[in-house]
C-alpha cells in the first residue's frame, strides 16, 4: 500500500521524501527531437522512436470518496487524507513507466468526465456543469472549497508520484489542465457562461494545480490547452460556449497576472488542426492567414502563434511561454490517394514545426483510427471493424518513424509534389 504521512510518501518498501519545496530541484529535460504521439500501443510507440507522449487522466476514475483499505491509495496533504483508486493509478503507472524508462517525455492531460457516481460529480465537477454537455467533459470544481482543496491535493499527489527523479512508477514532465478550454461547452463544460466567468474559474484551477505541483517538484510544466480558433470562435456555439483563442489567452494572462500571488510559469498546449478536420491539405487553409488578425492558427501559420507569445504581457520573466502541440492529426481521405495525402500532410507539418524553436513537441493524434471519432481517420494505423486486432499500418507510419532520423529526407520526398513544393522550407 502506498501511503503519505506527514509529507512522506511510502511506495511499497521504498521511501521517497516529498517535503514541500525540497524535492526535484532541477530543470525541465530536453528531448532528442519533437516527435510525439498520443500513445495507445506502448511497444509500437517505442518501436516508432517517439520522444514525447501524451496520456489522458480522468480524475473521476481516479477519485475515491468512500475508501476501503484494499481499493484505495491514501495521500495526506496539508493535514487532510485524500484517496485514489489503486487500480486506476497503477494502470497509469503501467503506461508512464515503460515510456519514461526509454527517455520519452510524458505529458498527462488532466480531465474530469461526468461520473455515474454522484458523490464524485459533486466533488470534481464545477457547480455550473450542464448535464447536456456533448462529451461529458466538465470544468474543474472551483465552486466549492472541498473541490478546490481536492484539485490542489491531487495535482500534488500526481507530482509526488510521477515527477520525482527516481520514481518507481515512471516520470511525467508536464501536466495539461483540461482540453481545448476556449471551446469549453464541448471540452471543459461549466454551463453557458461569459468568457470572463469561465476564465476566472479556469485561472483559479490553474493556480491551484500550479501550487499543488510546486509543493512537490520545482520543474514540471503546467499547460493551458487551446484549439485552433484564434480571432474567431467555434461557429457551432454561442459566445457563452466558445471563445476566440487570442482573446481568451490575453484575458487569462491578465487574470493570472493580477490575481493573488501574481504571475507564474504556465505554458501553452496548442492544437493546430487544419481548418477543416476532414481536409488534411492544411497548406490550402483559407482562414489561416499571415498577420495577427488571422481567424485560425493551423500548421500553415504557426508563426502567428509564436509571434503572439512574444508580446510582453504574455511573457514570463521576459521570455515567451514554451509551446507543445499536444493534439492534432490528419484525416485519411477516401480513395487511392487518401493515405498519400495524409502522410504528405504530416511530412510538411513536421518540417514546419522543426523551424519553430519555441515549440518543444509535436504530439500526433491518433495512434490508431477510432471507430467513434465522427468518421475521422487520423491514425498511423487503420481500424478494421471485422478484424480489430489487425490494425494495419498506413503510409504515414514509416514517415512518422523516420521523421527525426537521417533518413527523413528520402522518406519525405514523395510528399513534395503533393504539398506543391520543390523543396522543404528552411530557417530564414
Amino acid at each position: 500500500m502506498n501511503v503519505v504521512m506527514n509529507g512522506t510518501l511510502f511506495v511499497g518498501s521504498l521511501l521517497l521524501l516529498v517535503l514541500p519545496g525540497l524535492s526535484n530541484a532541477e530543470e525541465f529535460p530536453e528531448a532528442l527531437s519533437k516527435k510525439g504521439l498520443q500513445v495507445e500501443i506502448i511497444d509500437d510507440a517505442l518501436a516508432l522512436g517517439i520522444k514525447h507522449a501524451a496520456i489522458n487522466v480522468n480524475l473521476a476514475q481516479m477519485a475515491v470518496v468512500e475508501p476501503s483499505s484494499k481499493a484505495a491509495l491514501t495521500w495526506t496533504f496539508e493535514g487532510v487524507d485524500y484517496h485514489y483508486r489503486r487500480s486506476y493509478v497503477e494502470g497509469l503507472d503501467r503506461k508512464i513507466g515503460p515510456l519514461s524508462e526509454k527517455a520519452v517525455l510524458v505529458y498527462l492531460i488532466i480531465l474530469v468526465y461526468q461520473s455515474h457516481d454522484e458523490a464524485i460529480n459533486q466533488l470534481l465537477l464545477h457547480a455550473g456543469y450542464d448535464r447536456t454537455a456533448p462529451n461529458r467533459l466538465g470544468a474543474f470544481n472551483t465552486s466549492s472549497q472541498e473541490g478546490r482543496d481536492w484539485l490542489k491535493a491531487t495535482m500534488a499527489f500526481m507530482a509526488a508520484r510521477w515527477s520525482p527523479n527516481a520514481s518507481p512508477h515512471g516520470r511525467a514532465v508536464g501536466y495539461i489542465l483540461g482540453n481545448e478550454v476556449n471551446s469549453h461547452w464541448w471540452w471543459s463544460n461549466m454551463g453557458k457562461v461569459s468568457m470572463e466567468t469561465f476564465t476566472a474559474s479556469y485561472a483559479q484551477a490553474m493556480r491551484l494545480a500550479h501550487e499543488g505541483i510546486r509543493s512537490q517538484a520545482a520543474w514540471p510544466r503546467l499547460y493551458v490547452s487551446l484549439e485552433h480558433h484564434w480571432n474567431i470562435r467555434y461557429a457551432a456555439g454561442s459566445d457563452q460556449q466558445a471563445f476566440p483563442g487570442r482573446a481568451f489567452l490575453d484575458l487569462f494572462a491578465r487574470v493570472i497576472r493580477e490575481g493573488e500571488g501574481g504571475d507564474f510559469d504556465w505554458q501553452v498546449a496548442f492544437h493546430p488542426y487544419p481548418e477543416n478536420l476532414f481536409k488534411p491539405r492544411f497548406w490550402e487553409d483559407k482562414t489561416a492567414t499571415d498577420g495577427p488578425d488571422t481567424p485560425r492558427i493551423t500548421f500553415k501559420n504557426l508563426d502567428q502563434l509564436m509571434a503572439a507569445l512574444k508580446k510582453p504581457e504574455l511573457q514570463y520573466q521576459g521570455k515567451p511561454r514554451r509551446v507543445i502541440l499536444s493534439e492534432q492529426g490528419f484525416h485519411t481521405p477516401d480513395g487511392e490517394e487518401g493515405e498519400r495525402v495524409q502522410a504528405a500532410a504530416y511530412c510538411y507539418a513536421y518540417r514546419l514545426v522543426e523551424l519553430q524553436a519555441g515549440i518543444d513537441a509535436f504530439i500526433l493524434h491518433r495512434h490508431v483510427d477510432h471507430p467513434r471519432e465522427g468518421g475521422l481517420r487520423l491514425g498511423l494505423r487503420r481500424y478494421l471493424p471485422d478484424e480489430p486486432e489487425q490494425r494495419p499500418a498506413k503510409l504515414i507510419y514509416d514517415c512518422f518513424r523516420l521523421a527525426d532520423t537521417p533518413q527523413w529526407e528520402e522518406a519525405f520526398r514523395f510528399a513534395l509534389p503533393i504539398v506543391a513544393r520543390t523543396a522543404w522550407p528552411v530557417a530564414k
